[in-house]
């Protein structure tokens, strides 16, 4: 038995269960169940098994996913995990928290909805755990060869992971108290319990991962530390915030919405909160962006029970469906409804974000915005704007947060002490062939690189830069590349 050949013929895109709004905005736990065997079943047998499977061009790491797909379907669930790892090593993270590229990539998706691919990937490493086909490699031989990894985001886990394998030393410097850089810190519980990156972690321990807590490279460890491997990666991630130049912004209830995050992660974990608390309880708040760091903030506001919570957005709303901007199988940008704007927000779009009001107390009160009318070139994509004339008006406001993402990584402290090369918008400068810096023997992955991206772009960029740092030490290296597998599946 294979596939259903005529399974998207017969069963319709259906998403897992949620638990309703009411309940879920109550506590910080995840709130989408998973498929029943059946469900799980049918949903696998929309696959069509394309001559061309446009879906691993479409995800950054190259899954092979009809393959997994097929192995679902007849209930491999060893097979279908094999093939899943053998390009992703975190697919319980990207199952959760990833856009799904792939899915825009579905060539289903051309005349129907797309096959559940992420929901799919999710439920093989979940069912993985369950059957103990999940275990720490630790049968390979030693190197001798010593590489530091610089952050514990996805991208330093991904390079962490794949170096291990091949028998290197590695030890990963992490600034804050614990693993995942933007994973733990940034994505809210409800979207990611952190218990599922602690037991990754352990698992890279067993592998013989060794990591250092507490420890910022160019402050309170040493640079000259680092650079006694044999190899250095960055992966610092991209940590300075876009502000807003407007008047205001000093007043108190002004705030960057990865601080207000990083927060209440800390909350829920029960640990101490540094600083002034950042609480959206019993205020009118205000979300500066329209991505999804914005999104995650409502979701969080909503939880600590803001009277009210409301987004903004600079440009209009985004098209409902693909234009002639963006073709199949581009993945395109649409307007989204996430399961934060289901719980509750007021969403604005093209309006521009003039001043904080605060009060006489210093504390902000309001935020003055104005009407933008939006000029759309022939593909319908906006390209100049003008304010309304008399369209300014005060929005009530007692929290705002800016979420406009980020710009590029922190550089004072160790970037600026190694002396590596930027690019002209302050990432560290390195190309996809070898992600290889300036400086010798020391390389670079992720968002440093290639500027604030996506959680699988990280993975990806982290296992790509292992492959470049295995063979720099051994003159080869036997890990995989993404072209690699996807070439080797299609053929």
């Amino acid at each position: 038995m294979t596939t259903d050949i005529t399974g998207f013929k017969k069963y319709s895109r259906k998403t897992p269960k949620k638990d309703p709004i009411k309940e879920r905005v109550q506590n910080y736990k995840e709130f989408v169940h998973l498929y029943s065997e059946e469900e799980l079943n049918k949903q696998s047998a929309r696959c069509m098994d394309c001559g061309i499977p446009f879906c691993h061009s479409g995800c950054p790491l190259g899954n092979v996913i009809p393959e997994f797909n097929e192995a679902v379907y007849n209930a491999k669930w060893e097979e279908a995990y094999d093939i899943l790892v053998s390009t992703n090593n975190f697919p319980e993270f990207t199952g959760r928290i990833c856009p799904a590229p792939c899915e825009s990539a579905c060539v289903l998706g051309i005349h129907n909805k797309p096959v559940t691919i992420e929901e799919i990937e999710k439920h093989i490493i979940e069912i993985a755990f369950n059957k103990g086909f999940v275990k720490a490699n630790t049968s390979f031989h030693k190197t001798g060869k010593r590489i530091a990894v610089v952050g514990s985001g996805p991208a330093g886990l991904a390079a962490a992971a794949q170096l291990i394998r091949v028998g290197h030393e590695v030890v990963v410097y992490e600034r804050d108290d614990k693993a995942g850089g933007l994973l733990q810190y940034g994505i809210p519980d409800f979207k990611l319990e952190k218990w599922v990156i602690e037991r990754r972690i352990k698992l890279l321990e067993e592998e013989g991962v060794v990591f250092r807590f507490n420890a910022e490279v160019g402050k309170n460890v040493p640079t000259a530390e680092i650079m006694a491997y044999d190899a250095v990666i960055l992966a610092v991630g991209s940590t300075v915030p876009r502000n807003l130049d407007i008047p205001g912004k000093e007043l108190k209830g002004v705030h960057f919405a990865m601080d207000y995050l990083k927060q209440q992660n800390k909350r829920v974990a029960g640990l101490p909160v540094e600083g002034e608390d950042i609480l959206a309880t019993g205020k009118h708040v205000l979300v500066i962006g329209s991505g999804d760091t914005g999104s995650d903030c409502v979701g969080t506001a909503n939880r600590q029970k803001a009277i009210r919570v409301g987004q903004i957005a600079w440009k209009p709303m985004l098209p409902m469906e693909r234009t002639v901007a963006m073709p199949w199988p581009t993945f395109p940008q649409l307007h989204t409804i996430t399961s934060s704007h289901e719980e509750g927000v007021e969403r604005h779009y093209s309006l521009n974000t003039k001043a904080f009001v605060g009060d006489e107390n210093g504390r902000l009160k309001g935020v003055k915005v104005t009407q933008l009318s939006w000029e759309l070139d022939d593909f319908g994509r906006p390209t100049k704007f003008e304010e309304n004339p008399d369209s300014e008006l005060e929005m009530p406001c007692e929290l705002a947060l800016i979420a406009l993402g980020f710009s590029c990584p922190q550089s004072e402290g160790l970037l600026k002490e190694l002396g590596v090369e930027l690019d002209r918008r302050g990432n560290v400068l390195a190309n996809e062939k070898d992600y290889k810096t300036s400086i010798d023997k020391v390389f670079v992955a992720g968002d440093a690189r290639r500027g604030q991206s996506l959680v699988v772009w990280a993975i990806s960029e982290g296992r790509e830069a292992a492959r470049q740092v295995d063979e720099f030490l051994m003159g080869h290296s036997v890990l995989e590349t993404k072209n690699a597998v996807a070439e080797f599946a299609n053929f």
